[in-house]
């Protein structure tokens, strides 16, 4: 299927927070060593933020509530179950990419509404946001693993075959 390149690049970054995440058990996933959040909270905490960009917004449907009291932003500190984060995870991912298929270059200057009023950034910016979050959380999570003296870990970015360089 064909997609804007920024979806294949945000999708690449799935992959890799797939592959980076592997073998954590639901034990480790849950320490938290403050003042850093804990490795499922951060699965939870990126499908909160797909939830919220690309399910909520464009089409009013909220699939997982519980998202933003457990691992949105501001929130206290919390704890959730791998298998719970990881199962949110990919229902949330999957129903994003039904928006995220959707998007063209002139698509991505628009602006998506919330409560009857244009979000501040356009859903390219959002896309690239959403992108960095991941880059972001995902160097968190490897030092996390990395505390935890989880050894043979990734050393560096993945096989990109599914995400080279492409113009629009």
């Amino acid at each position: 299927m064909s997609h804007h390149p920024l979806v294949g690049q945000l999708r690449f970054a799935r992959s890799e927070f797939i592959r980076c995440l592997d073998g954590v058990s639901a034990e480790d996933a849950q320490v938290r060593l403050e003042p850093m959040n804990c490795i499922s909270w951060i699965i939870g905490h990126l499908a909160h933020q797909e939830h919220t960009y690309w399910v909520l917004l464009p089409t009013g449907r909220n699939l997982a509530p519980i998202l933003e009291q457990l691992v949105g932003f501001g929130q206290p500190a919390s704890t959730p179950p791998l298998d719970e984060m990881w199962q949110t995870w990919h229902s949330v991912t999957g129903a994003a990419d039904e928006f995220l298929d959707t998007l063209t270059p002139q698509k991505l200057l628009t602006h998506l509404e919330w409560k009857g009023k244009p979000r501040r950034e356009s859903i390219g910016t959002m896309l690239l946001r959403n992108l960095y979050h991941y880059w972001f959380h995902l160097g968190e999570a490897h030092a996390i693993r990395q505390q935890l003296g989880h050894t043979d870990l990734p050393q560096f970015v993945g096989d990109m075959t599914d995400a080279l360089y492409r113009p629009e």
